[in-house]
C-alpha cells in the first residue's frame, strides 16, 4: 500500500515562501501522476497543481498560476510544491496525492476523485 508524508507547512507573513515536499513508499513513483491539493476551513478540498509521471509537464489552478512551482525526483520519490508570493488566501492544508500510472495531465486530473493515494495534509498559514 503506497504511504504518502507531506513536509514543510508553516507560519508565513503575506508575501513571503515555503516549500512543501512529500515523499512515499509503497510503489513505483516514477510511473505516476502526483498531485497537490489544498482545503480551507469549511470548504471542499481544491486542486493546486500536478505533475506528469517524468516531470516533463505541469498543470495549475488558475489561483496559483505564476506563484507556485511543482517539480518532483523521481530517484528520491518526493514531488515538491514551491510557493512564492503567499497571500492569506492561500492557508489551507496542503495535500499531495498520487495519480493514474502514465502520462496524464490536464483539467480532468484536477479532480480528486482521479487520484487513489494521499497524505494526512500539512498546515500552511500566511498571515497577513
Amino acid at each position: 500500500q503506497e504511504k504518502l508524508i507531506e513536509f514543510g507547512g508553516g507560519l508565513v507573513q503575506a508575501g513571503g515562501s515555503l516549500r512543501l515536499s512529500c515523499t512515499t513508499s509503497g510503489r513505483a513513483f516514477s510511473n505516476y501522476l502526483m498531485g497537490w491539493f489544498r482545503q480551507a476551513p469549511g470548504k471542499e478540498r481544491e486542486f493546486v497543481a500536478h505533475v506528469s509521471w517524468n516531470g516533463g509537464t505541469t498543470y495549475y489552478a488558475d489561483s496559483v498560476k505564476g506563484r507556485f512551482t511543482i517539480s518532483r525526483d523521481n530517484a528520491g520519490n518526493t514531488v515538491y510544491l514551491q510557493m512564492n508570493s503567499l497571500k492569506p488566501e492561500d492557508t489551507a492544508v496542503y495535500y499531495c496525492a498520487s495519480g493514474p500510472r502514465g502520462f496524464y495531465f490536464g483539467t480532468y486530473y484536477s479532480r480528486p476523485g482521479t487520484y487513489d493515494s494521499w497524505g494526512q495534509g500539512t498546515q500552511v498559514t500566511v498571515s497577513s
